[in-house]
């Protein structure tokens, strides 16, 4: 394994852009189905009233960004977005709470909804904060799949973000869910106001874990009013598709997952990160309490591209639905994908 340094990663990003794609692309072949894309649903499952000071985030309670506090959701209401979710081609639930850790008595309640998401045939992904090892075991003993717990940015910017919780805090969580034997979901956040250095030294990070990240997401920060950073300038967004192909570059066999900002970002800009590397969505209409584009929309994009999404695993074995969907997609019949997918 690669032992990545600062200068590495930056003569990554400081090279010319079209060879900088050219060479995430060529790796990615190596390890990828570059026409797959794999779909995930994100949910908040507890939304709001956060004690943390995160100066992107509309969930923190400091900041007044209109998000209502809302309980931690019943078992039945999140099995049943996440039903929607699989009949719309998604393979992978995540599910999101707004705290800075879980209590003890919530992680029945918790495990409840991982056994049944799991029963549904999906993968299944959550993020709660920090985790302490016994939480992290049982989440892994109900049968979670992914841990989400994103670094955000580079140790050296972090504290101009956030002050609530330490960056060694955060590489803790990841290490807990790593020993339980969940995979690890781990990115960052591009537009925050960070350097060129900051990115890199992110990347860095994450490669350089004992494992590096089965699931990276490359976020763009959305600008929501009432966090300190709604006026910060836009990303260019050739910055962002950098971004990814160093990514994939650096992690080669990782997921890279376009996560939040997808809204702001044209359909050329989707096209250069996918070309770049990336090769997983968050599909639906919101992430979280933020906007995000709407499956129509997203199911357009693929089809103009040649892309496909990932079949869902409980489909992998049935050699007649493998052969019937191939026909379907052959002929660029979309929602009868779907529709075959969801029975």
């Amino acid at each position: 394994m690669v032992n990545w340094t600062l200068p590495m990663a930056r003569a990554l990003f400081d090279k010319p852009l079209l060879a900088l794609i050219f060479e995430a692309q060529s790796l990615h072949r190596q390890y990828f189905d570059p026409a797959e894309i794999q779909i995930s649903t994100l949910l908040s499952i507890k939304t709001g009233a956060c004690p943390e000071d995160c100066k992107y985030c509309p969930q923190s309670a400091r900041y007044k960004t209109g998000v209502t506090a809302e309980a931690l959701m019943a078992v039945e209401k999140v099995l049943a977005a996440a039903r929607q979710a699989r009949e719309s081609g998604a393979t992978r639930f995540c599910m999101g709470a707004a705290w800075k850790n879980p209590h003890d008595r919530d992680m029945p309640t918790l495990e409840q909804m991982v056994r049944g998401v799991k029963a549904l045939g999906m993968e299944t992904c959550m993020t709660l904060g920090t985790l302490s090892g016994a939480q992290a075991h049982r989440l892994a003993q109900a049968g979670l799949d992914y841990y989400n717990h994103n670094l955000d940015t580079s140790p050296e910017f972090y504290g101009e973000i956030i002050t609530t919780r330490t960056y060694q805090e955060r590489l803790d969580t990841l290490n807990r869910v790593r020993e339980a034997g969940i995979n690890v979901c781990s990115g960052g956040i591009v537009g925050l106001g960070e350097s060129a250095d900051d990115r890199a030294a992110l990347l860095v990070q994450l490669a350089n874990l004992p494992e590096p990240p089965q699931s990276v997401p490359i976020n763009m920060l959305v600008k929501v009013q009432g966090t300190p950073l709604a006026d910060n300038n836009d990303l260019d967004p050739f910055d962002f598709i950098r971004t990814v192909a160093v990514a994939r570059i650096m992690m080669p066999r990782s997921r890279v997952r376009l996560s939040a900002g997808r809204e702001q970002m044209s359909e050329q800009t989707q096209a250069l990160c996918f070309m770049a590397g990336a090769n997983s969505i968050f599909y639906g209409c919101r992430l979280l309490t933020t906007p995000n584009p709407q499956q129509d929309s997203d199911q357009r994009l693929l089809q103009k591209l040649g892309l496909r999404p990932q079949r869902h695993r409980a489909l992998a074995d049935d050699t007649e639905m493998q052969a019937r969907l191939a026909e379907q997609l052959l002929s660029a019949d979309t929602d009868a994908w779907y529709n075959a997918a969801a029975q």
